[in-house]
């Protein structure tokens, strides 16, 4: 069984990793919120096949049978552990690890932290931190990887406008590019909306994205903007604490994502798509490896069950795959050239349902002429708890010229007037030359997907129609 080690960097890449470990546990039908199997709270459903990968992202001893598990205090009894390991040089979000109701899963080998943090500085967290605690972090991802028996990739995450995550990230990124080169990097950054009071983000969003250019396998970003117009739309936050239940649910569309891009490798399926798989269809050429992402029902984001009314027609939901507001990341991957697509559907659908709606969306899609055929379907008999079916969509569009090109423009608004670069020059190892490295690298990419929105077929002269 396929198994991912999950690296989380900074204050909200270990954010959406605490809610990404609440969910797990909660897709394998373990009671969160109550330690007594006998509580009379609703049960999520335990449906056939689930307990087969519970490896994929949980460490058990080999004489449990996870069948048997149903309360966290069962997962603390056993001795189970995440496949984590979740990094920050502040110690305020990674405490909840230490003290919250997940803390049987983590170890200290699992829990990295220092003081103080990067101070929103890519050069403070890449070359300071990255290079102080180098050795140590090698050292627990090999412990990690040690344990495992199939390991599958990594699963990254973290956010891209601060100093830790962006740098820190970054540093980890190329350790495990340099180390576990054959092992899957998949990378899920959120890039800033660009109202943030972090005055340098535009310069850690545009170094960082150097490096996944670089380092990554995939990268499947996400926009705080998008997220937010997602949560409004799912009417989503209507709580108490506003604020709290807002985070909570825009990370949730996050993690749902990520369990449903991984649930082909985790569970039984007709038509599993394993991970490797996606880069080598949706990848064509070296760096353009950025994917947009969308989940379709928005329901299934909250973790229970759907409220009344929701839609739960098959063509419904798989068409809100490629909806423009469905999209994790600003932007309608269907307005430029795709250079591939991939369904990726969870539940009760049949072949045939899904032939349908890949025919209705070539109709809406513009593909390069070498690649006419370019959807990927994936079928995983096991849905989301509490629905019966969900849909994943991925897309690699020349829309995201617009992602690189808007991050050129705000680095330039700053780096023209050389503002805030004497906090970057001044850290051990950062060299000026790196930003202009990060702008070209940014500009070619940049071009490189605008360029195919202009591809014509090459005909061979011997083929010409005279």
């Amino acid at each position: 069984m396929s198994e991912f080690i999950t690296i989380q960097v900074g204050q909200c890449g270990n954010q959406i990793g605490n809610c990404f470990w609440k969910c797990a546990v909660q897709e394998y039908g373990i009671d969160l919120f109550h330690y007594n199997r006998h509580s009379n709270s609703q049960q999520i459903p335990k449906l056939p096949g689930m307990f087969e990968s519970f490896s994929s992202f949980f460490c058990c001893p080999e004489n449990i049978s996870c069948k048997s598990l149903s309360t966290i205090s069962d997962l603390e009894s056993a001795n189970i552990k995440a496949r984590a390991l979740c990094i920050d040089m502040e110690d305020s979000v990674v405490a909840r690890f230490r003290k919250g109701s997940l803390r049987g899963l983590f170890n200290n080998d699992c829990l990295l932290t220092n003081y103080p943090g990067s101070g929103n500085n890519w050069a403070e967290g890449f070359f300071s931190h990255g290079s102080h605690h180098y050795e140590d972090i090698s050292e627990r991802i090999r412990k990690a990887v040690e344990c495992c028996d199939g390991l599958h990739g990594f699963l990254l995450l973290y956010s891209l406008g601060g100093g830790t995550g962006s740098g820190l990230g970054s540093r980890v990124l190329s350790l495990l590019e340099d180390q576990y080169p054959h092992i899957d990097r998949l990378v899920t950054c959120v890039y800033p909306a660009g109202n943030e009071d972090v005055i340098t983000a535009p310069y850690n969003v545009a170094l960082a994205t150097n490096e996944l250019i670089r380092n990554a396998s995939c990268v499947f970003p996400v926009n705080n903007q998008a997220l937010t117009e997602i949560c409004g739309r799912a009417k989503l936050g209507e709580a108490k604490d506003k604020t709290s239940r807002y985070f909570r649910d825009v990370n949730n569309i996050i993690v749902n994502m990520l369990l449903h891009l991984t649930s082909g490798a985790r569970f039984p399926g007709s038509l599993n798509v394993d991970m490797n798989e996606i880069a080598t269809n949706l990848v064509p050429f070296p760096g353009m490896h950025f994917l947009t992402s969308s989940v379709s029902p928005l329901s299934s984001i909250t973790m229970k069950p759907p409220l009344p009314g929701c839609t739960t027609r098959v063509d419904d939901i798989l068409s809100g795959t490629w909806a423009r507001t469905n999209q994790l990341i600003k932007g309608d991957p269907l307005s430029g050239m795709v250079l591939g697509a991939a369904l990726i559907v969870r539940g009760d659908a049949s072949l045939c349902d899904i032939r349908r709606n890949v025919e209705k969306l070539k109709k809406k899609v513009r593909f390069p002429s070498w690649n006419q055929d370019a959807v990927k379907v994936g079928m995983c008999s096991v849905a989301p708890p509490w629905h019966k079916l969900s849909a994943l969509g991925l897309f690699n569009s020349s829309s995201l010229a617009t992602l690189f090109e808007e991050t050129s423009f705000q680095f330039n608004k700053l780096f023209r007037r050389r503002a805030h670069i004497h906090h970057y020059t001044k850290v051990d190892g950062f060299e000026i030359a790196s930003f202009f490295e990060s702008l070209e690298q940014l500009q070619d990419i940049a071009e490189a997907y605008k360029g195919l929105e202009t591809h014509q077929p090459v005909i061979p002269h011997r083929f010409k129609v005279l």
